[in-house]
C-alpha cells in the first residue's frame, strides 16, 4: 500500500502530460500552467481531509493530473520565452525547483513528525495547497510565449513579448522572423494581426509524429522518449522517496537520524541542480550529460557493494554505512549536475514549433509511466534481490543509457529552437562522424606517403584516375 501509495501519483500524471499538449494549443501556455495549479490545488485539499485510502487515493489521482499539466508546459514554455544564449540556464528552473520543493517537503516532514500522526500526514499533503495558489496567481503576470502568439497570428502580442526577452533588438528580430518561418507567415508580413491555419486538433501534429515523421523528427522523438525513459529507469525517484528505508537498511535506526540524513540528500540535490544551471549554456548539453551519468554509474555500484556488504554482516560495519550514505549523496549530486536538468531542457528544444507541445508531452508521459513503476516496485524489488542487487541492477541500466546519450543525442548548445531539426535525421550520427574522421585521417595519410615515396616522385601529386602526374 505503500508503495501503490507513493507511484501512483507519477501514473496519473500521464493523463495530465497528455491532455497538457493540446491544452496549450487551445489556450496557451500561460493559461495551462494556471490550470495546472487550480487541479493540483483541489488534489491537495482532498488528500489533507482523505478519511480513509479510498478517499486518499481519489486526491492523489486529481493531484496527479496537476503535477502531469505542470511537468509538461513549465519547460516548453520557459524554452519559448528565452533566447538562445540563456536557454539552457532558463528552462533548467523548472528542475531547479522541484528539488527546491523536494528540500522544502523533507524539511517540513521532520518538523510534521513531531505532531500526532493523525495530523502530521494530513498537513504534509495538505500543504502543497500553498505553493499552487502562488504560482497560479503570480504567472497570470508573466508574458505569454511569443511562439503560441505567433500560431495564433498575434504577431503585434509576439514583438512586444520577444522586445522584452532578447538579448538585443537585432535578436528580437531575428527571432520573430525564424518563428514566422515556422508558422509558415511570409518573412514580408508585418501585420499586428493575420490569418493562420488553425491545426485539425492536433490529428495531423500526432500523424506527423507517429504515423509519416520525416528521419528527423524521429530521431528527435526517440531522443526525447530515450531521454526520459533512462532518466527514471536509473533509480532517482526510489532514492528520493525510499531514502529513509535506504539509510535504515544502512544501520541509521533512529527516526530523528533518518529523517536528517534524508534533509541532507535534499539539500545535496539542490545545491548540485543550482551549480549545473550555470554551467549549461557553457560547458554544453553533452558532456554535463555524459559526464553525469558516468558518475552515476559508480556511485550506484558502490553503493551497491556497501548495502551487499552490510546485508551479508551479522555486525555493524562503520566503514560500510559511511560508504552507502556518501554513495547516496554523490548519486543524487551527479543526477542533479546533468542528467536531473538536461533531460528537461533538452526535450524542450528539439522539436519543431508545429509538435513541440505534443513531443514535448510525449516524454512527460514515458517519464511518469517509468518513474511510477520504479517507485512501486523498489520495496519489492529490494525484498526480492536485496537492496545491493537492486542497485546493481540500476548501474547496469545506467551504463546503457550512457553508450544510447553518447551515438543519439548530438549537442544543442547555442541553437536557436527554429534551427534544431537540422541536427537530427542520422540515427548513426557518431558512427558517421568516427568514420567520417577515420577516411579524413586515410586520405591525408595517403597524401603523406605519396609525397615521401621515393627519390622520383617526391613532392608530385597525382591528378585523376588513368595514371597522369
Amino acid at each position: 500500500m505503500v508503495e501503490i501509495l507513493a507511484g501512483i501519483l507519477n501514473l496519473y500524471c500521464l493523463i495530465g502530460s497528455c491532455a497538457a499538449g493540446r491544452t496549450s494549443d487551445w489556450i496557451g501556455r500561460r493559461y495551462t500552467i494556471v490550470v495546472s495549479q487550480v487541479i493540483f490545488f483541489v488534489g491537495a485539499i482532498l488528500m489533507g481531509f482523505a478519511t480513509n485510502y479510498a478517499f486518499l487515493m481519489v486526491g492523489r489521482f486529481v493531484a496527479g493530473i496537476g503535477v502531469g499539466f505542470a511537468l509538461m508546459i513549465a519547460p516548453v514554455y520557459t524554452a519559448e520565452v528565452s533566447p538562445a544564449s540563456t536557454r539552457g540556464f532558463l528552462t533548467s528552473f523548472p528542475e531547479v525547483f522541484i528539488n527546491v520543493g523536494i528540500l522544502l517537503g523533507y524539511v517540513s516532514n521532520y518538523g510534521f513528525s513531531k505532531l500526532p500522526t493523525h495530523l502530521g500526514w494530513r498537513l504534509m499533503l495538505g500543504a502543497g495547497a500553498v505553493p499552487s495558489v502562488i504560482l497560479g496567481i503570480v504567472v497570470l503576470g508573466m508574458p505569454e510565449s511569443p511562439r503560441w502568439l505567433v500560431m495564433q497570428g498575434r504577431l503585434g502580442d509576439a514583438k512586444k513579448v520577444l522586445d522584452k526577452t532578447s538579448d538585443s533588438q537585432k535578436e528580437a528580430d531575428i527571432r520573430l522572423a525564424d518563428i514566422k518561418e515556422a508558422a509558415g507567415i511570409p518573412e514580408n508580413c508585418t501585420d499586428d494581426i493575420v490569418p493562420v491555419i488553425k491545426q485539425n486538433h492536433g490529428e495531423e501534429v500526432w500523424k506527423e509524429l507517429f504515423l509519416h515523421p520525416t528521419p528527423a523528427v524521429r530521431h528527435a522523438l526517440i531522443a526525447a522518449v530515450g531521454i526520459h525513459f533512462f532518466q527514471q529507469i536509473t533509480g532517482i525517484d526510489s532514492v528520493v522517496l525510499y531514502s529513509p528505508r535506504i539509510f535504515e537498511k544502512a544501520g541509521i535506526k533512529s527516526t530523528d537520524g533518518k529523517l536528517l540524513a534524508t534533509v541532507a540528500v535534499g539539500f545535496t540535490k539542490t545545491i548540485f541542480i543550482l551549480v549545473a544551471t550555470f554551467f549549461l549554456d557553457k560547458i554544453g548539453r553533452r558532456p554535463l550529460l555524459l559526464s553525469s551519468v558516468a558518475g552515476m554509474i559508480f556511485s550506484l555500484a558502490m553503493l551497491g557493494t556497501g548495502m551487499t556488504i552490510i546485508e551479508h554482516s551479522d555486525t555493524k560495519i562503520t566503514w560500510a554505512v559511511a560508504l552507502c550514505i556518501t554513495m547516496v549523496l554523490a548519486f543524487v549530486a551527479l543526477f542533479s549536475i546533468g542528467m536531473g536538468p538536461i533531460t528537461w531542457v533538452y526535450s524542450s528544444e528539439i522539436f519543431p514549433l508545429r509538435l513541440r507541445a505534443q513531443g514535448a508531452s510525449m516524454g512527460v508521459a514515458v517519464n511518469r509511466v517509468t518513474s511510477g513503476v520504479i517507485s512501486m516496485t523498489f520495496l519489492s524489488l529490494s525484498h526480492g534481490i536485496t537492496f545491493g542487487g537492486a542497485f546493481f541492477l540500476y548501474a547496469s541500466i545506467a551504463t546503457v543509457s550512457w553508450f544510447f546519450f553518447y551515438f543519439m543525442l548530438p549537442e544543442t548548445q547555442g541553437r536557436t529552437l527554429e534551427d534544431m531539426e537540422g541536427l537530427f535525421g542520422n540515427f548513426g550520427w557518431k558512427f558517421a562522424e568516427f568514420k567520417k574522421k577515420k577516411q579524413q585521417q586515410n586520405h591525408d595519410l595517403n597524401k603523406e606517403v605519396k609525397g615521401t615515396g621515393n627519390g622520383n616522385d617526391r613532392g608530385q601529386i597525382q591528378l585523376g584516375t588513368n595514371g597522369q602526374i
